[in-house]
């Protein structure tokens, strides 16, 4: 009952602060473009506490905590013919509008990067030393005659700072050999090492056979913090994009799509090892849904900047009927999506498991 209980504290906080972060950002793009917020909602459905501020905008937190919206003045009232009145989001320029959308998912990348800034000046930026504390028998390293505790201070001409910088040349050179500048003892050696290849998704990656464990936490100083929470930030995205790439051109990864159910999960599980691992877990997730949120689908925040850009370059507003198409496709596969991630959840829950089971 008690992990019940954390994991469903630990979902409804983190879906509360990447929906607040994101509607902020449209709120705050709206405000800063003249353009009247009438709602603020963190949730749908009915309100569950609300307030009217000084602004005219009323905050509100509804039931469903799956979602959350900032309801402009104007907003949809784009292709009404008429003069659009002054304030509402239908009167505002194109470039305005596209500000305010754009502004929702490029919060959710801000909070990432303010969340690693803070993680690393306070609990330290985890670092693992290129130190190959285990040797697998007879694995690449062993047969290149590689030695546990030596240290690697290069490949090639690159220098290696910490054990993911040999990760990541060691799996982009399959079946390669590479001079390594290693340290040991006291003495420096250059050794040709071959490396191995091993199978990733079916894609070819190299293979060492090496375990680095020494690791530490190191508190970084605030310019530097926030120059690690830009290249961390980066480093997501730019996994993100490569994640998609195989699930699009390969069609795989499917199986390892999330929806509420799985973030419920991983919440809950974050949440039993501490804070650290939550407001990781939060940045992560807030990563993935500002990127999400701007793929070019009707519905999303990247649909409507799709048909911002098409109106830009045809110099008339879209019509209304190619509007109205477009969101019936968008929302199609919205809801091919969920029914997608949802059987994924109740797969890994053992749900679809057991229904089998029992029929």
């Amino acid at each position: 009952m008690l992990d019940t209980l954390r994991t469903i504290l630990a979902f409804v906080v983190d879906i509360g602060i990447l929906i607040f972060f994101h509607e902020l950002g449209h709120y705050l793009a709206a405000r800063s473009q003249g353009v009247t917020v009438e709602t603020f909602s963190v949730g749908f459905g009915p309100a569950l506490l609300k307030f009217k501020a000084k602004s005219g905008t009323v905050w509100q937190i509804s039931a469903l905590p799956l979602g959350g919206y900032v309801k402009m003045q104007g907003w949809g009232e784009e292709t009404i013919s008429g003069p659009a009145k002054p304030g509402s989001f239908a009167a505002a320029s194109l470039g305005s509008k596209a500000v305010i959308v754009a502004a929702g998912p490029l919060a959710n990348l801000l909070l990432a990067v303010l969340i690693y800034a803070g993680l690393f000046m306070t609990a330290g930026q985890l670092h693992t030393k290129p130190v190959l504390s285990q040797i697998e028998a007879g694995s690449p390293a062993a047969r290149s005659h590689l030695l546990a505790g030596d240290q690697v201070l290069a490949i090639g001409g690159t220098q290696i700072r910490n054990f993911s910088d040999l990760q990541r040349i060691v799996m982009d050179h399959p079946d390669t050999v590479l001079d390594f500048t290693v340290k040991r003892g006291d003495a420096r050696l250059v050794l040709p090492v071959t490396v191995g290849e091993s199978s990733l998704d079916g894609d070819k990656i190299g293979h060492l056979g090496v375990v680095g464990t020494q690791s530490t936490l190191k508190r970084l100083s605030p310019p530097e913090a926030v120059a690690a929470a830009f290249r961390e930030t980066g480093r997501q995205i730019s996994g993100w994009f490569s994640g998609m790439a195989t699930l699009i051109v390969q069609h795989k990864g499917l199986r390892d799509l999330a929806g509420p159910l799985g973030i419920a999960e991983v919440s809950g599980q974050a949440a039993a090892m501490g804070v650290v691992p939550l407001i990781s877990l939060i940045a992560l997730l807030s990563i993935n849904l500002g990127l999400v949120n701007l793929i070019p689908i009707p519905i999303l925040d990247g649909g409507h900047l799709f048909f911002y850009a098409v109106e830009f370059l045809i110099r008339r507003p879209v019509p209304e009927q190619a509007r109205e198409a477009g969101l019936r496709v968008g929302m199609a596969i919205i809801l091919s999506l969920v029914v997608l991630v949802t059987f994924n959840d109740l797969t890994r829950l053992g749900a679809v498991a057991w229904f089998a089971h029992l029929l």
